[in-house]
């Protein structure tokens, strides 16, 4: 993969990572990006809850959309990712990790960086169901 330089220079408090951290968990709001819930039935039983957010004119594919630790789909890195690539013509599916979407789980299972099956399934969702491409 090439690497691209850039001149960009955040703003001196943005440049301790700290501040960077509190600042998005704390006080940042993202306001104006309308979510569709949308319940994705798993194979083995449970569930995983995928947020929907469309851009204003007809979109080319879709970008997926992945929280961090303890985190959601509602967080507002997460939102104001989806707000931006609505705003660029590109629709956003926001997942929400099993027992991450405010709902408790069927299964006991809870979600880990290294299993992979449910963000397979929302992949393949994705490609059949809704017959869009994903942006990489």
């Amino acid at each position: 993969m090439p690497i691209i330089s850039s001149k960009y220079s955040p703003p001196f408090l943005f440049k301790s990572g700290h501040f960077s951290t509190i600042y998005s968990g704390l006080i940042r709001r993202v306001n104006g990006l309308n979510q569709h819930r949308e319940r994705l039935e798993l194979i083995d039983g449970d569930f995983i809850d995928l947020d929907w957010s469309y851009a204003t004119r007809p979109s080319t594919g879709v970008a997926i959309l992945l929280h961090g630790l303890e985190g959601n789909a509602q967080r507002p890195y997460i939102t104001g990712s989806a707000k931006q690539f609505n705003a660029i013509g590109i629709d956003a599916c926001a997942v929400n990790y099993r027992g991450c979407s405010g709902e408790t789980n069927r299964l006991f299972q809870s979600y880990h960086s290294g299993a992979t099956e449910d963000l397979e399934a929302v992949i393949n969702y994705i490609l059949k169901e809704k017959n869009t491409p994903i942006f990489t």
